[in-house]
């Protein structure tokens, strides 16, 4: 199944999100025709592609970004706007896998990518970000990993919060508290993909939209083939994450692709009821709830697990069982935006930064945490490119399994899991 076209139409941004809705979209970009070259040819303008295109633009290296639909059109432009810090494997079993001194690195790089993505995205930047616990089981941990964090590391980056106090952020009766992540904060995603595009063409990329690539010759000089054209490159970037297919099956094997879902809801009437705090939050749960106000004062909330590459045919149906389960309060409101993307998951839990051919670089599966891995991800991609290779060799020398079974068995595969992880959210274990 093609992902670019299984849930959407070729060219249009979501209809039904409301972050189509509230951006001022630009015009169209064309597609490549004809036969074209550049030092660098990137497949897929999402965060990590436009991040790169923006880095070695401004490094003075010759980008080409090639994208199937629009720029920001997929995940980059359909997710939480969470910017959250660390990665979606905690520190402390970071330190345990990998040892203190690796995983001190990853935390200073995670701190790096929260600083730059902050700084790219300018005053659309919201700070504030909480973790929010749904059973006094993951309050303890989260407490643990707090004091961990404040031994070890040193800073307050956590803020341990008892029900009492997580109060002052969100007013929902299900949690017993959490941790508070000052460094963290939001964003709206669209836009800030958009404003990635335009800061890296007026750096000197070219984008080129609705384009989608369905093959690369690797050789010496590759060769990146769409429909309507061709790019003759140097150095060729996959970008593409969940959307990427088959493109390269060493890529394929060890990231999966998922949907996940996200509502908005009508203006609030009294929106410092739910939230007063203008802070985006994310729980404990596997099949994880996060939530945030917007602009507008609606609830923005994403949940709801499926099961399957196809978007259900009542999004908005799916995600308010646990809108409302986290907020009863808010049973039957109205939802006047839902809709659905596709990001990319590893077996790690952590992304996969590889060069799978000559030639060939990748970095994909971001696993939940794309808004500033991705961001920082497009950097580190064009550092290596440009010959600095420290944060590069940190990365691609993290292990990463693949998925048992090749590409037949990943959707069974994650059909399993996400049944078993959902049943222990419902049971609360």
């Amino acid at each position: 199944m093609n992902l670019l076209y299984a849930n959407d139409r070729a060219g249009v941004y979501p209809q039904g999100s409301w972050y189509t809705a509230s951006t001022d979209l630009p015009a169209p970009r064309t597609p490549v025709r004809g036969e074209t070259r550049a030092q660098v040819c990137i497949v897929g303008a999402g965060y990590t592609g436009l991040s790169a295109a923006l880095h070695l633009a401004q490094a003075g290296i010759d980008v080409i970004v090639l994208e199937a639909h629009r720029a920001g059109f997929g995940a980059s432009g359909r997710n939480g706007g969470q910017v959250g810090l660390g990665w979606n494997v905690d520190q402390m079993a970071l330190e345990d896998r990998l040892g203190a001194d690796t995983a001190r690195l990853l935390w200073d790089m995670s701190l790096e990518a929260v600083g730059l993505t902050r700084d790219l995205a300018g005053e659309d930047f919201r700070p504030g970000l909480l973790h929010t616990d749904w059973t006094r089981s993951d309050l303890r941990d989260s407490h643990a990993l707090a004091a961990h964090m404040q031994k070890v590391y040193g800073k307050e980056t956590m803020v341990p919060l008892d029900r009492k106090a997580l109060e002052a952020y969100v007013r929902s009766p299900r949690y017993k508290g959490g941790v508070f992540m000052p460094q963290g904060g939001h964003l709206h995603p669209l836009r800030y993909a958009l404003r990635l595009a335009a800061q890296a063409e007026a750096a000197g990329a070219v984008i080129f939209e609705e384009s989608p690539v369905h093959h690369i010759k690797i050789g010496p000089q590759p060769i990146v083939q769409t429909d309507k054209g061709r790019v003759i490159a140097q150095e060729v970037l996959l970008a593409g994450n969940g959307y990427l297919g088959g493109l390269n099956r060493k890529v394929a094997s060890r990231v999966m692709p998922i949907n996940n879902y996200v509502v908005a809801t009508d203006p609030l009437p009294d929106p410092e009821a739910i939230l007063p705090s203008d802070v985006a939050v994310a729980d404990s749960k596997f099949v994880v709830n996060y939530f945030r106000r917007t602009e507008d004062n609606r609830l923005l909330f994403g949940g709801g697990e499926s099961y399957g590459y196809r978007f259900p045919e009542d999004i908005a149906a799916k995600v308010r069982r646990p809108l409302e389960q986290v907020f009863p309060q808010l049973k039957g409101i109205p939802i006047s935006h839902a809709w659905g993307g596709t990001l990319a998951i590893t077996m790690t839990r952590l992304p996969y930064f590889a060069r799978p051919e000559p030639h060939l670089w990748s970095a994909s599966g971001y696993s939940g945490h794309g808004v500033a891995m991705a961001t920082f991800a497009g950097r580190v991609l064009a550092d290596a490119i440009a010959g600095r290779m420290n944060q590069w060799d940190v990365l691609a020398g993290l292990p990463m399994m693949r998925f048992p079974g090749g590409p037949a068995f990943k959707s069974p595969l994650l059909k399993l899991a996400m049944t078993w992880y959902a049943l222990r959210d419902r049971l609360g274990v």
